[in-house]
């Protein structure tokens, strides 16, 4: 490990989903040799040391507590140090003299695909270098550990996760900030970053997460968002069960990233959502895949109201925000679920102008819908608003 002081490092999840088998291959009993001894050796004082300060985390003693934690700091840092001489000693001198299997010749490849990052990325380096050496021993330790020992590391393995991708994500969201204020290119790659990196967290740490954690605050929460994710993890998505799953894990961010994807960056996150799922309404032919869409823009939207803009405090004008200060309470006076739909269409047909054919098109959409609620009467060529269009209940 190049620094003592590396406490956080980062990867790239286009390619690192494949790097758990690669490592299992390489750490199989009979071809761990000495470096594979000295792992272990580190591992285990590591889990020692976290042990050691999860007993005085909360204590008054500060000396105490200040001791224990350089102690497994440091411990940290060997145990990383000794997975990344195994990778540099062992497997790059078998690629270099021809002997490496194509598992090892992998594992040296994504390897050196992390550590190309810190000419031009350094802080996604530091975090996923220390991420990736974790992910390779974690899947090795947890196929081939004592079980008791496992379930120990499991407690330091989520808490290190956890502290890694919070970098990760905060990284992002300051960049995606910065490109937005400077209106730079790159935040289509930003989107993709943010959402790709908040799955690997939801499919490789969260099932760890709550099989440990099941008396924490937000577990049913998180529980529930997670199985909701599954639904979307195995095959081949269409474009809109695609927007369905990132919704689904922008819900789950607000939970389990609240500070390192702060409001600022989720809402660009919702509103690229919003933006994708207007497209999809308007491109749409099929009337069935049309109508699938419109209520998942519904149902974005309603969690868009609740989980971020009824919490935010800075807004860009006092105009905008005493605006959805009126439609907020109206909405959350509402009455039944037609009455939300019907100030949800109105919201956004302030929102979306008809500088586009594409708005006008789906201007067009949410005066329709209006017009089957009863909320909007339609004339020839024209529609009618305001205080004398009534809201009629349809009937069941």
């Amino acid at each position: 490990m190049e620094e003592r002081s590396l406490k956080v490092i980062e990867s790239n999840t286009t390619f690192f989903s494949k790097i758990s088998n690669t490592i299992s291959k390489l750490l199989t009993p009979g071809k761990i040799g000495l470096n594979g001894m000295l792992i272990s050796i580190k591992r285990n004082n590591v889990i020692k040391y976290y042990e050691n300060y999860k007993k005085v985390e909360k204590s008054e003693d500060a000396a105490k507590k200040d001791m224990i934690l350089n102690r497994y700091e440091e411990s940290y840092t060997l145990y990383l140090e000794s997975i990344d001489k195994f990778i540099m000693d062992s497997v790059y001198k078998k690629v270099k003299n021809g002997s490496a299997t194509v598992f090892e010749r992998d594992a040296l490849s994504n390897y050196y695909n992390v550590v190309r990052l810190k000419e031009t990325e350094y802080l996604e380096y530091k975090y996923r270098k220390q991420k990736f050496l974790l992910e390779l021993d974690f899947e090795n330790f947890k196929e081939n550990g004592k079980d008791k020992m496992v379930e120990k590391y499991k407690g330091l393995y989520v808490e290190k996760m956890d502290t890694l991708y919070k970098g990760i994500l905060k990284n992002y969201s300051v960049k995606l900030s910065d490109g937005i204020r400077n209106q730079t290119t790159g935040l289509v790659y930003l989107y993709k970053n943010i959402f790709e990196t908040l799955e690997e967290y939801v499919k490789k740490v969260v099932p760890i997460k709550l099989e440990i954690e099941k008396e924490s605050e937000n577990y049913n929460v998180i529980l529930k968002g997670y199985e909701e994710y599954e639904r979307f993890s195995i095959g081949k998505l269409d474009e809109k069960e695609y927007l369905e799953k990132n919704m689904i894990l922008l819900g789950l961010s607000r939970v389990l990233f609240t500070h390192s994807l702060p409001l600022v960056a989720a809402e660009q996150c919702y509103n690229k959502l919003l933006r994708d799922l207007r497209s999809l309404i308007v491109n749409t032919t099929n009337e069935k895949k049309k109508e699938e869409a419109y209520k998942m823009l519904i149902k974005l939207i309603e969690d868009y109201n609740v989980k971020l803009l009824s919490t935010k405090v800075y807004w860009e004008s006092s105009e905008e925000r005493e605006m959805y200060k009126q439609f907020w309470t109206k909405y959350s006076n509402s009455k039944n679920s037609e009455e939300k739909e019907i100030l949800t269409l109105q919201r956004e047909l302030s929102q979306v102008d008809d500088s586009s054919s594409k708005n006008k098109e789906l201007r067009k959409f949410y005066k329709s819908k209006l017009v089957e609620f009863g909320a909007m009467k339609k004339f020839k060529n024209s529609f009618l608003t305001g205080e004398k269009a009534r809201y009629v209940k349809k009937s069941a």
